[in-house]
């Protein structure tokens, strides 16, 4: 994997990897506008990271399909070039293509479950690689495999090989993605979104490697992201896009510290810093929600090995009151989600008690649980796969309130209020979920969360896969709605910028234990626990200074 073996890597800096000049990409007629993308034109030089930044809808994933020869259907390039070692990948016919992509251009997707075969071996899929580019035997083809699963630390890789996808944790399957990409040693390699849904420590460590190999190697690097701690971790050019249009271009110094535009100002002005917001004092003490000592163990049986316990919660408590926002912060795999599932009883809990309004729940019946049901709603990370693309939006905000009895006229109106209360029309209520974007979604679903009227509200990695301005748009939202509404807020987040903007008190989860617990103030300024520095130190930009205009 040395440089002295990649020819590609010889190649002068002063020449291009890739040189987009002057593309425009049509849309389908009727759309919101005429082009995804138009007028756009940079540069990737080997051994150079360039970052595409902007919201949904800029344009960036659409620009590296293009570079893939992938371009979704109904789009038309109808101007520019697209040079990949000096080809034209917009005249490469789709043969062509198939011999270029893995030997010279190769992509990691954001969700690596959805980019593997769920039914085949780790191994397996990425020695695919090496069997339709190169005339490796099948001895050598499996030492390569090896060979680069050491090479982006994977552990033991003789067992990841034979593994499956589901059997990896997320930060596991995303080095094997990086592993198919980097097999073939490409001259490009474009990450789209890469370590959105990871953990900060996990992100730590994907950034890292994907710095250190493109060094290695001397590979050109397109990395797409909304996320402005990883650009000032990784990039050494900026290329800010906005619905489809180039803003500003320039290196990372000069966009992130002295942007020219205004729109790149605003997006700067939307980064969450990790600092404790000021927060309302919460002087209510009456619990909405108490938690006793709850265990979730689980019994793991694979064959021919003894079946194993493993204790995903371990003996935690909380109490939660009215207008208090509590943080659930961990690694993938710390607990955070199935603590949140036992809570609101969507899976049972081997052990301790929850209390809603004085009355028992852990262990109550599905008929018991009703009025429960009523008092706590989850949001989730995926407003798209948690709204059903059959129903309108209204049928799927109504639908809670008609199950507990609430007449339909009244139910309505009440979905009326709701949308404006999450800053909608009411006409969208008419709608299906597919013509909104992620963060109006997301709106939805925090209105369809409210219309049961509940006490607490489960988030859930809630604005995780969400643009930087958005996410601060739905922060801004769940704290109006918590004043108005008086609701107790527990929040599920492996961001901890996210975490120190909404929470009042914090809760540091770490292999199913409790490892540090206190108001956001005290967690994030003088932490205890060698682990919650761990993170702490590991989250993407920290300690780099963005402009900031003073007016957020």
């Amino acid at each position: 994997m040395s440089s002295a073996t990649n020819p590609k890597s010889s190649s002068s800096a002063q020449e291009a990897v890739l040189s987009v000049r002057n593309l425009a990409i049509q849309l389908p007629s009727g759309a919101d506008r005429t082009h995804a993308v138009s007028g756009i034109s940079f540069d990737v030089h080997a051994g150079k990271i360039v970052c595409l930044l902007g919201e949904s809808g800029s344009g960036k994933s659409v620009i590296a399909s293009t570079v893939m020869g992938l371009m979704p259907e109904g789009l038309r390039a109808d101007a520019g070039q697209v040079l990949l070692m000096g080809n034209d990948v917009l005249q490469c016919s789709q043969e062509h293509m198939r011999t270029i992509r893995g030997a010279q251009v190769a992509m990691v997707f954001q969700e690596p479950m959805t980019a593997l075969n769920p039914v085949m071996a780790c191994g397996e899929q990425v020695e695919e690689m090496l069997a339709q580019h190169t005339p490796l035997s099948k001895a050598q083809r499996r030492a390569r495999v090896l060979e680069i699963f050491q090479h982006v630390r994977l552990p033991e890789p003789e067992r990841i090989y034979a593994s499956f996808p589901h059997q990896l944790s997320g930060g596991q399957r995303q080095r094997i993605v990086i592993a198919m990409a980097l097999i073939l040693k490409p001259a490009l390699l474009i990450c789209d979104e890469p370590t959105t849904a990871l953990d900060v420590t996990t992100q730590a460590e994907i950034l890292k490697l994907i710095r250190e190999l493109q060094e290695e190697s001397g590979t050109a690097v397109l990395f797409i992201t909304h996320d402005f701690g990883v650009v000032a971790e990784i990039a050494d050019e900026v290329v800010v896009l906005q619905l489809g249009k180039m803003v500003e271009r320039g290196s990372k110094e000069q966009v992130l510290t002295a942007p020219k535009e205004s729109y790149t100002q605003a997006l700067l002005d939307a980064v969450l810093e990790l600092e404790p917001a000021a927060r309302p004092v919460v002087s209510n003490e009456y619990p909405l929600l108490e938690v006793h000592n709850l265990c979730k163990t689980y019994e793991t049986r694979r064959w021919p090995a003894k079946p194993r316990l493993v204790k995903a919660v371990n003996d935690i408590s909380l109490r939660l009151r009215a207008g208090e926002t509590i943080g659930i912060v961990g690694e993938s795999g710390s607990g955070k989600s199935t603590f949140a599932r036992c809570i609101a009883r969507l899976i049972e809990p081997s052990a301790g008690d929850i209390f809603s309004d004085g009355r028992s729940v852990a262990h109550a019946s599905v008929s018991d649980l009703l009025p429960y049901r009523k008092t706590l709603q989850v949001v989730f990370q995926d407003p798209y796969r948690s709204l059903n693309p059959r129903q309108t939006v209204g049928e799927s905000i109504i639908e809670g309130p008609l199950n507990f009895g609430v007449d339909r006229t009244q139910a309505w109106a009440e979905a009326e209020e709701l949308m404006r209360l999450v800053r909608m029309q009411p006409d969208a209520l008419h709608r299906y979920p597919s013509e909104f974007s992620g963060g109006q979604r997301q709106r939805i679903s925090i209105a369809r969360a409210l219309a049961c009227k509940p006490k607490v509200l489960i988030a859930d990695e809630a604005v995780s896969a969400l643009d930087v301005s958005v996410q601060a748009q739905i922060l801004r939202l769940l704290d109006e709605i918590q004043q108005r509404l008086q609701i107790g807020i527990l929040f599920i987040t492996h961001d901890l910028r996210v975490a120190s903007r909404i929470c009042d008190r914090i809760m540091v989860l770490h292999q199913g234990q409790l490892v540090e617990e206190g108001d956001a103030s005290t967690v994030f300024r003088a932490p205890r626990s060698d682990y919650t520095q761990k993170l702490l130190a590991a989250a993407p930009g920290r300690g780099f200074q963005f402009a900031r205009s003073g007016a957020h």
